[in-house]
């Protein structure tokens, strides 16, 4: 196990509407027992925008007719950090340090839980998970939203799609493509993809909701999702 591990929380699980309160106390009672168990470890979340980002940047859309990437995209880091600040006050006193908020700053880590929000445009809560993992050490990102697993094709439009329980970086990028898009709906950004396999790190993508099965991921035991690597 990394003594840091690092958790890219997809905002769809976080507050896919409103804020999912019942998910969010069962999350916050499994991850502060699994720290009381496991002495020595340490703990990024960083997380996403959720059902408020996709609105308020639809609501901008809708008002202007304008798509200008750069102004989407501060809608939703707003989001995030909302998000973030909410997690960060969940997790206290473990969390004792500010919401990160910039992933390349001189960065305090003095507790146990680390909580990071979105960076900058053109770049997603993915690939700043990334640049966290990278600068902390850990050798895997764990990917945790709505999506179980990553699949051939949509399964719900395409009745004959199959999980992929394992990938190459290679193979997953020609799935997704290199570039990034604000609301884009995929299982890993394309621009944090690239990073990721430029530096050999390993990625699990994961349902976030089912607990048991992170239980498994964060234990080294079988678990259901897929594993994208060099």
């Amino acid at each position: 196990m990394d003594k840091t591990i690092v958790m890219s929380l997809g905002g769809s699980i976080v507050a896919p509407d409103g804020v999912d309160a019942e998910f969010l106390s069962i999350f916050r009672h499994h991850i502060t027992s699994f720290l009381e168990e496991h002495d020595g470890v340490r703990l990024i979340l960083v997380v996403g925008g959720g059902g408020p980002a996709r609105r308020y940047q639809q609501a901008f859309r809708t008002i202007t007719g304008s798509d200008d990437h750069a102004l989407l995209d501060w809608i939703g880091i707003a989001a995030t950090r909302l998000n973030a600040e909410l997690l960060r006050a969940l997790f206290h006193p473990l969390c004792a340090d500010p919401v990160v908020t910039d992933p390349t700053a001189e960065i305090p880590f003095t507790g146990r839980i680390l909580v990071a929000s979105g960076w900058k445009p053109g770049f997603s809560t993915d690939f700043d998970a990334v640049l966290l993992a990278e600068r902390f050490g850990a050798r895997t990102l764990l990917n945790l939203s709505n999506i179980a697993m990553v699949y051939s094709d949509d399964p719900r439009t395409n009745p004959d799609a199959t999980p992929l329980p394992r990938l190459s970086w290679k193979e997953f990028r020609a799935m997704v493509g290199d570039e990034w898009t604000p609301g884009k709906n995929v299982p890993f950004d394309p621009v944090a993809a690239r990073k990721a396999h430029e530096g050999g790190l390993s990625v699990i993508i994961a349902a976030g909701k089912d607990i048991e099965n992170l239980s498994a991921i964060l234990e080294g035991r079988p678990f259901r999702g897929t594993v994208i690597e060099s």
